[in-house]
């Protein structure tokens, strides 16, 4: 079986057998169901044994708290091995082009409860690979929707981006959440654009939805609150920091950074030093939309 999804207005296609756990563990990408088409940026196919070759080591993950993943490199494409933390083994292997425009996954036997995660992270790297030359960036951070734009929380795991964006909600009437983990930033036509994705961390919001962005905010915990306006090159500086990027590839690197100086000359972006409370909300919301 295979299936298409739009995300972003960008299609991809997932194949696996007709009974394969994909179908049933992965309801995060049914909103982003679409037609066949033959414009696909990335593909990837579930198989039950994956043929290896002899690869060179290029990077190694192994940041506590986050997912291992070991990418390899061999004559014409990528080996990445992904394990859920740093000290369990290995779960799945992906296969990708030398582009990551196509990958192959093997999800290892016994580990069928981790078809889910090799999904998610197999597709989010491709799909963050592929696109980066289409003037796409796929962004660590949590988006609030309000009066019609989106407005992006950034910040490191564990400073405050899904409680800000929640205290915009509990405090700030009209808003929604669009997504809480790993949301999409698109140029078109000059526009930023902010979208929904089926990559939401451990928040379940997978919204098909988009808006034009309004503004990014940096959150730093602090026993003030307060906000300022960054430069272009400290706004490049953060944004940089929250994409997901892979520098071996010059291709995929350029668009990467052709983006962000695209974005940081249209988008206001901030830091928000502040408290866990409705005062930093509302000082953010009023900051930022000039309300």
């Amino acid at each position: 079986m295979k299936k298409y999804y739009k995300i972003a207005e960008h299609v991809i296609a997932i194949k696996a057998e007709d009974s394969s756990p994909v179908w049933t563990m992965c309801p995060n990408y049914t909103p982003f169901e679409s037609e066949a088409s033959d414009s696909v940026v990335c593909s990837l196919e579930f198989v039950p044994h994956l043929e290896v070759p002899e690869a060179v080591l290029v990077h190694d993950v192994l940041e506590k708290g986050f997912p291992r993943l070991r990418i390899s490199h061999f004559d014409g494409g990528w080996i990445v091995e992904m394990s859920p933390e740093r000290d369990l083994p290995f779960v799945a292997c992906l296969k990708a082009s030398e582009g990551f425009g196509s990958g192959v996954i093997e999800v290892f036997p016994g580990k069928e409860k981790a078809t889910r995660f090799a999904l998610d992270n197999a597709m989010m790297m491709l799909f963050a690979l592929s696109t980066a030359t289409l003037g796409t960036l796929e962004i660590h951070s949590s988006v609030t929707l309000w009066n019609g734009k989106g407005y992006a929380f950034l910040g490191k795991s564990g400073t405050g981006k899904s409680t800000h964006s929640r205290l915009w909600k509990e405090n700030i009437p009209g808003c929604e959440l669009l997504n809480d983990d790993n949301p999409i930033i698109r140029i078109i036509d000059g526009q930023a654009r902010i979208y929904g994705s089926p990559w939401s961390g451990k928040t379940p919001c997978y919204k098909n939805l988009s808006a034009p962005l309004g503004a990014v905010v940096r959150i730093s915990q602090s026993p003030e609150n307060k906000i300022h306006r960054l430069s272009v090159i400290e706004a490049y500086a953060s944004m940089f920091s929250s994409c997901s990027a892979f520098r071996e590839i010059k291709d995929t690197a350029d668009g990467l950074h052709a983006t962000l100086a695209e974005l940081v000359s249209k988008v206001p972006m901030y830091l928000l030093d502040c408290r866990p409370d409705a005062e930093a909300a509302h000082l953010c919301h009023s900051t930022v939309t000039g309300q």
